[in-house]
């Protein structure tokens, strides 16, 4: 039989740990638990999970600052947890890098939905990475197997998400994507996002390609519709 894939989950609330575990388990998932921030990055350290859920109000460290540790090293999914429902919370943790973010209180089984849809895409990108295909135009080439990304000469840091939002318009020259689309495409079909998290992606991309446009490409806004990565 496969070996078990290990969740590590990080959140405070002891009743809510005891039945998300108790869901994941029966699953067939192996579920490792810290209930502070540093504790949880110490078992993610040690454990090495295929997946974090990752409450963002923790003692210690507090979760975004979590995310932000692991993105440091880590392509590894992370599905954040909340009690809040606001609007910041959701585009911070996403230009951070986590793959879905869900608000309290939730259902178990949408929670274990998430949970196998952000791994499946996790999986299927893991194992195209063999085959990567390198995006290159005029002063910018992107490789999304090795979330690199090179402008100018010089290589350009970007949160995971930023570079898929990146990939995925490159890969389409000329296409127009609605905000919704994107959400769809990029975060998957299962993310229930605001399209604010788009305008906020693209507008950090911008901000790291200025002067793009003398390369003969962009990114580029449709009015009242969407984005374009548009070459000329």
């Amino acid at each position: 039989m496969p070996d078990k894939q290990r969740i590590l989950l990080v959140d405070d609330d002891r009743n809510i740990s005891h039945l998300i575990r108790l869901y994941l388990e029966k699953e067939g998932y192996e579920v490792c638990e810290a209930a502070r921030g540093d504790d949880g990055l110490a078992a993610f350290r040690k454990h090495a999970p295929a997946l974090v859920l990752l409450d963002v109000m923790l003692p210690g460290v507090d979760g975004l600052e979590v995310l932000r540790e692991i993105r440091k090293s880590s392509k590894i999914p992370v599905i954040m947890l909340t009690a809040k429902d606001e609007t910041f919370d959701k585009v911070l943790g996403l230009e951070l890098g986590a793959d879905d973010y869900i608000t309290k209180p939730f259902e178990n089984k949408e929670l274990v939905a998430r949970v196998k849809a952000v791994l499946r895409r996790s999986n299927t990108e893991t194992a195209g990475e063999d085959a990567d295909d390198i995006l290159s135009f005029p002063q910018l080439t992107v490789s999304l197997a090795r979330y690199e990304v090179t402008f100018e000469g010089k290589p350009v840091e970007m949160p995971p998400k930023e570079m898929e939002v990146l990939y995925f318009l490159a890969s389409h020259p000329n296409m127009v994507f609605t905000r919704e689309q994107l959400l769809e495409r990029v975060w998957g079909f299962d993310f229930f996002g605001d399209s604010r998290t788009v305008d906020v992606h693209i507008k950090r991309l911008r901000e790291k390609l200025v002067g793009c446009e003398n390369y003969g490409w962009e990114i580029h806004t449709v009015w009242r519709v969407g984005y374009k990565f548009e070459v000329k």
